[in-house]
């Protein structure tokens, strides 16, 4: 699994959150000159989880989840955690074959910053990054 992030400080927290919200630019560009389908998902923990889905450079689908529109069971964790699995990325873990809360740390996981604006990186993606991110 192959995460892709801008990184400035407008793409942090709650606001963050919101910038990508709107801007798919780079998912629909990438799913249509590498023919693949791209996940474009978007986490605020305190009001809401969206994924949309791009291929061939368009929207195929997408899911939206207002937290403030669910009714929590009132029982226990493991019938929150079912719960949670069928929310917009708990669905989108089970696609790409990992747990939900595998998405929600990827942010945190061990990352390498391509620069945009300067020259392409030389080497094979093992050499970009950091030993353990395999």
């Amino acid at each position: 699994m192959i995460r892709l992030a801008f990184d400035s400080p407008h793409t942090y927290g709650r606001r963050g959150a919101r910038w990508y919200e709107e801007h798919h630019a780079l998912a629909r560009l990438l799913s249509r000159e590498f023919h693949t389908t791209i996940h474009a998902y978007v986490l605020d923990p305190e009001e809401f989880e969206q994924v949309v889905t791009y291929a061939s450079g368009g929207k195929v689908g997408g899911e939206r989840l207002d937290y403030d529109e669910v009714d929590p069971p009132a029982g226990t964790d493991e019938e929150f955690e079912e719960l949670n699995a069928r929310w917009p990325l708990g669905y989108l873990a089970r696609i790409l074959g990992v747990t939900r809360d595998d998405l929600v740390k990827l942010p945190r996981a061990p990352s390498a910053l391509l620069e945009l604006d300067g020259a392409s990186p030389q080497g094979t993606l093992a050499d970009l990054l950091p030993p353990n991110a395999w």
